[in-house]
């Protein structure tokens, strides 16, 4: 630098941060009303829709998802601490935020490797109660280890954890590699711990073929699972009523109850035993 100091973390990782590429997290933000995506991520996106109009309202189906989950596990299920990994960029309605408004005393730790996902971190997650903890480890999700290694400075492994891996796992270019990563994470938490799982299905040809012109874009890749592979994940754990259902038919409120058009992103809620 022309002053001679040491760039800090936030140069670093603004040095990182490709604009010329586009990239899934702030695609999914523009999808959501958000501001924080490039031109190249926009013009991605309106692409993607344009061959497949239900991505969007899918998008904010996974938000809602999300927000009925935690909700779940913050209160009737009595989980105290989340593990969040994949979180893509802060919108509306976070986990932490979500958690600790029904558990003010909830620990929440997001996992993310992305540069861009860790600067926004960094400046908009922070707790909403002054019992809570909210903090983030740079890991990638292909690597359970280190997440659980850098997860233990902040959350209790002798006491339940919600691991949630929500629209992320088609990152994940093999399918028995995925079944790993969910299975040495779920074998490092203890009974009473919970799955949260959610991700598209290979219901979809008009799904198929944008996501097949999004990987030509040079953006990640995203793979669509059956829903027998879907389900594969949550082997060994007691599965949550309603099941393995359309993420917009996963205990939706009663409002909304006969009148939901289901959508081709699939999610449960499981316990381990």
């Amino acid at each position: 630098m022309a002053d001679g100091r040491t760039p800090g973390p936030r140069t670093e990782l603004a040095a990182k941060i490709r604009t010329d590429v586009p990239h899934s997290a702030r695609i999914w933000n523009y999808w959501l009303g958000g501001k924080d995506n490039y031109e190249v991520d926009r013009a991605a996106g309106t692409a993607f829709a344009e061959g497949y109009p239900d991505i969007v309202p899918i998008a904010r189906q996974a938000r809602q998802f999300l927000i009925r989950v935690v909700r779940f596990l913050a209160g009737e299920a009595g989980v105290r601490q989340f593990l969040d990994i994949g979180t893509g960029l802060p919108t509306m309605q976070n986990t932490h935020e979500v958690a600790q408004q029904v558990a003010p005393e909830s620990r929440i730790v997001y996992v993310d490797n992305d540069p861009l996902v860790l600067a926004h971190a960094r400046a908009l997650l922070h707790n909403t109660t002054p019992e809570g903890v909210t903090t983030y480890v740079d890991a990638d999700l292909h690597d359970p280890e280190l997440i659980i290694s850098d997860a233990r400075n902040v959350l209790n492994f002798h006491q339940p954890i919600a691991v949630m891996f929500l629209s992320v796992l088609g990152h994940v270019a093999d399918v028995e590699e995925m079944h790993s990563v969910v299975a040495r994470m779920m074998a490092a938490v203890p009974s009473g711990s919970y799955l949260a799982l959610s991700d598209s299905t290979k219901a979809s040809m008009a799904h198929a073929e944008a996501l097949a012109k999004y990987a030509e874009t040079g953006a990640v890749p995203y793979r669509q699972r059956s829903l027998e592979q879907l389900r594969q994940c949550f082997e060994s754990l007691e599965m949550v009523e309603p099941g393995l259902v359309p993420v917009n038919q996963w205990r939706p409120a009663t409002a909304e109850v006969g009148t939901i058009k289901p959508v081709y992103n699939y999610g449960a809620v499981a316990r381990k035993p």
